[in-house]
């Protein structure tokens, strides 16, 4: 089976793979009497499998490689094409809406953004609940597999930053396995060994939350949420849930499988060593969450001496919490907001600070995670090569320590590390200038350009005084969102990559 599945092109699979899925919603839509839910995803399921049989019996290929070109312009297609074929059910079934809404919707939550048009949960059924929910579950376990079967060879995706390769050429570092097998076999590789692992946590985090008293359906929507980094829900986020901080314990405990990739993954580089407690990107992350939301607590703190309710220790404490979730939610580019978050506000009469968010939204997750943003790894490159520089000043004779690696990664590093920001920063110069020309306000084209290319969808929700309405934007605004947040996904470099030259010789 796995040899014969080696034999076509990843394309292909993802279309069987997407086709059978469908029959779980199909499944859920009969236990809920959504029948004619059930009925749309049924017959969809099945009519692609019949198509898909056909392609794949003229598309297969025996003992014929593929070209890193072909890799990257696979990946593009799974996040453009894809997205139109898994929109068809949903457009179908739903009945009130527009095919470009529906493709939006799949855009957003299969690159694991989560913004929806959809701002009322109670206009859609279980069975479309349920199939926003699992695109963005598949496509976070689609962005493990590739990172470490496809973009790591490639020194793409953030792994640059430590690789001595330049950007979409071949590494020296990484394990034999991936030096000297095809893509496809290590595709299917990696996919039998992160499988398990990210439904195994999965299953866990939604048990969990349902001891901790939230409701069945909701906590798998948010387990599978959290785990893929879309922040998608059925009730409207977890202030619709069962408000537990137990619940929300959980989450943040979770959390940590999008700040780095130790702890999921040990043995794809040959060059990756070393503890969770040494790993850079994971004390960044810990460093962030203990310092942002200390300073929101003293600014609320100092905000309810005017009000005279600074002994209220209760609303601290909750201030407190609401913070520390959020802000690491936000981090993660998950986008999920605490029950509490505006505790702080009740508590001290302040605005909550939007801007705040829109900053830990572009720092993001670690490398080869489903976090998106500019990478934990690419800061710590960017900071370490800070420090050195003003040690410098101070001692311009001085040598460096921290051994080989480090000193790579304060200076080639923090290079390449330096131009992947300035792409971003010229990407959202051009998503929000073409937002605005459709119409959107400033503040609106920033909030929505940062969402789509951080994948943090709900900052569209919270980054603002009042929500963003995007159902009412224009077909041209969601578009180009589509295209900001594949680009995100699939970052920057990876887009340039393909006009390497050595990529389209034979």
């Amino acid at each position: 089976m796995r040899a014969q599945i080696e034999q076509y092109p990843l394309f292909v699979v993802l279309l069987a793979i997407s086709g059978m899925a469908m029959i779980i919603p199909a499944v859920a839509g009969y236990l809920s009497r959504d029948l004619f839910e059930a009925r749309v995803f049924l017959y969809t399921g099945i009519l692609q499998m019949f198509f898909v049989a056909m392609i794949a019996i003229a598309s297969r290929r025996e003992g014929r490689g593929v070209s890193a070109r072909a890799q990257l312009l696979t990946l593009v297609a799974a996040f453009t094409i894809l997205p139109a074929v898994l929109a068809f059910p949903f457009y179908e079934a739903l009945r009130t809406t527009t095919f470009t809404n529906a493709y939006f919707e799949m855009v957003s939550h299969f690159t694991t953004t989560g913004a929806t048009v959809f701002d009322v949960p109670e206009r859609l059924s279980v069975p479309l609940h349920l199939w926003r929910a699992l695109v963005a579950w598949s496509g976070g376990l689609f962005v493990w597999i590739t990172a470490v079967a496809l973009l790591e060879p490639l020194n793409l995706g953030g792994f640059e930053v430590s690789s001595t390769p330049r950007a979409g050429q071949r590494s020296a570092t990484y394990s034999q396995f991936s030096k000297t097998t095809a893509p496809s076999k290590r595709l299917v590789r990696h996919s039998i060994y992160l499988t398990p692992i990210y439904t195994g946590l999965t299953a866990l985090m939604w048990l969990l939350q349902v001891i901790a008293g939230e409701d069945a359906f909701t906590a798998l929507i948010h387990a599978m949420g959290l785990i893929s980094t879309s922040g998608v829900s059925a009730v409207g986020g977890l202030t619709g849930g069962s408000g537990s901080i137990i619940a929300e314990a959980v989450l943040l405990l979770f959390m940590v499988f999008a700040f780095t990739r130790l702890t999921f993954s040990n043995d794809f580089s040959a060059q990756q060593a070393g503890t969770l407690r040494r790993d850079p990107e994971m004390r960044i992350a810990l460093s962030v969450i203990v310092i942002v939301p200390s300073l929101l607590f003293l600014r609320h703190w100092f905000g309810a001496f005017e009000v005279n309710d600074e002994e209220n220790w209760l609303a601290a404490l909750h201030a407190i919490w609401g913070s520390v979730f959020t802000v690491a939610s936000f981090l993660s580019t998950t986008g999920y907001e605490s029950v509490h978050w505006s505790s702080a506000q009740n508590w001290s009469g302040l605005t909550a600070p939007g801007m705040i968010l829109l900053g830990l939204a572009l720092m993001g997750g670690g490398v080869a995670t489903t976090a998106g943003g500019v990478k934990l790894m690419r800061v710590y490159a960017l900071y370490q090569h800070g420090l050195r520089e003003m040690g410098r000043l101070v001692h311009p004779s001085s040598v460096g320590g921290a051994g080989g690696m480090g000193r790579h990664i304060r200076r080639e590093g923090a290079f390449i590390a330096w131009i992947f920001f300035m792409t971003f920063v010229l990407s959202f110069a051009l998503v929000m200038t073409l937002l605005s020309l459709t119409g959107l306000p400033f503040e609106i084209s920033m909030v929505l350009s940062v969402a789509a290319l951080s994948t943090t969808g709900p900052l569209s929700e919270l980054a603002l005084s009042e929500p963003i309405a995007l159902a009412a934007l224009t077909d041209g605004a969601k578009y180009i969102l589509c295209a900001a947040m594949v680009l995100g996904r699939l970052e920057t470099l990876a887009l340039i990559a393909l006009f390497n030259p050595e990529f389209w010789r034979k």
